[in-house]
């Protein structure tokens, strides 16, 4: 049978918490567990994880034959604990199968589109139709240098507040006072299609990411936009992506978390944007 073109309007979050119950229950999600720990940087209260289960995502993710080309996981038939539904005008909501916060989603595109492809209108409408259902950050990681981990074009919803009883990211004060230390683009919330998509196109300008294949990450909460340009991956073997602009990191050792603290999460943001030391 055929799939309906997209979820009703205010069921989207029902249908999340419904879906990530089953998957939990089939062992089709594998939520990675963390320790979290705040690490106050420059007026930021940095949300720093330490990863305890991450050899399990890499054991899964090298499952396949040797010789055989990679599984791509968001191409039909999807994992069917991990469909959550189908989004207008040409995406589909899943669970992320690896997720650090409760609920993570991933909007992806149902044919292929390559992940350093620009984002479209009809991106913008599917991103815009999901954060009107529930409260989120979304984001897109625009390229392997921006940490995307996938090929297969996809955006991604975070629920908020990302730590209970805070503000939506612990970003938001500081983007707020316009002083953010690393090179970036701010612009007002989402509206609608066609205006996030003229907004996003103008900030890409504004920090030379307009061309496809040029490194960035792209942030958006109710409150604003952002875009960050990135010239590397990683900062030693910290790697980072979107939510770490949001004032999110994710480490794998206890080591790693030292030396965060001890070069300060802000100095990462600005090495990985090319901006250099103040």
């Amino acid at each position: 049978m055929e799939r309906p073109s997209s979820f009703a309007k205010g069921t989207l979050w029902n249908a999340l918490v419904e879906r990530a119950s089953r998957a939990l229950a089939s062992g089709a999600l594998v939520p990675i567990r963390t320790e979290m720990e705040v690490i106050e940087d420059e007026g930021v209260p940095f949300l720093v994880r330490v990863v305890s289960n991450l050899e399990r995502k890499a054991r899964a993710t090298q499952s396949a034959p040797e010789g055989a080309p990679p599984k791509n996981p968001f191409l039909p038939p999807y994992e069917e604990d991990l469909f959550v539904g189908p989004v207008a005008p040409a995406h589909a909501c899943l669970l992320n199968k690896f997720n650090v916060y409760e609920h993570h989603a991933l909007l992806i595109t149902r044919d292929y589109e390559d992940q350093d492809s620009l984002l479209t209108p009809a991106d913008f409408e599917a991103l815009l139709h999901c954060m009107a259902e529930f409260d989120a950050l979304g984001f897109y990681n625009g390229g392997r240098l921006a940490g995307a981990s996938q090929p297969h074009k996809h955006l991604q919803l975070v629920p908020v507040p990302l730590a209970p009883g805070g503000s939506r990211t612990p970003m938001d004060e500081a983007v707020a006072r316009g002083r953010l230390p690393f090179r970036h683009a701010l612009g007002p919330p989402l509206r609608e299609p066609a205006q996030a998509h003229a907004l996003y196109l103008e900030l890409l300008r504004e920090v030379g990411r307009e061309q496809p294949g040029t490194p960035y990450n792209f942030l958006a909460t109710r409150d604003w936009t952002m875009v960050v340009p990135r010239t590397q991956e990683s900062f030693e073997s910290i790697s980072l992506n979107c939510l770490a602009f949001a004032g999110s990191l994710l480490v794998k050792n206890r080591e790693l978390r030292e030396r965060v603290r001890a070069v300060g999460p802000m100095t990462l943001l600005r090495a990985v944007t090319g901006t250099g030391l103040p």
